[in-house]
């Protein structure tokens, strides 16, 4: 399984898939248009640890609903997640059992490394 779970209209997910180049065999999902299912943000919360390393605090509804002022359960960051797009780290990068989150360098180094073996 191969799938890179992005926003296309985020600029930044735009440069990583450049960055990864990914193959025909790369399934690849707007998050906006086809919300994450709980299925796949539960498989990929075992491989991270836990639902908040998935959750963006970045996210300007994150601020705009008060959230940063709660202490939010795991329940709470999978519920916020599975609710509304935004609060997914992205993008979501899955390569057979190995998962990256995010777009920080050294995150989005290995998934090109991952990816173009």
């Amino acid at each position: 399984m191969k799938k890179i779970y992005h926003l296309s209209t985020c600029s930044t997910c735009q440069k990583i898939l450049k960055q990864i180049n990914p193959g025909k065999d790369v399934q690849l999902i707007d998050i906006k248009e086809k919300h994450i299912d709980a299925a796949v943000l539960d498989w990929i919360k075992e491989k991270v640890g836990s639902y908040e390393a998935l959750f963006s605090k970045r996210a300007m509804k994150f601020r705009a609903m008060g959230l940063h002022e709660l202490e939010l359960s795991e329940q709470d960051y999978r519920r916020l997640m599975l609710e509304e797009y935004t609060f997914l780290k992205r993008p979501f990068m899955i390569n057979g059992e190995v998962v990256f989150i995010g777009n920080t360098q050294k995150e989005v180094d290995a998934a090109v490394r991952s990816f173009n073996k």
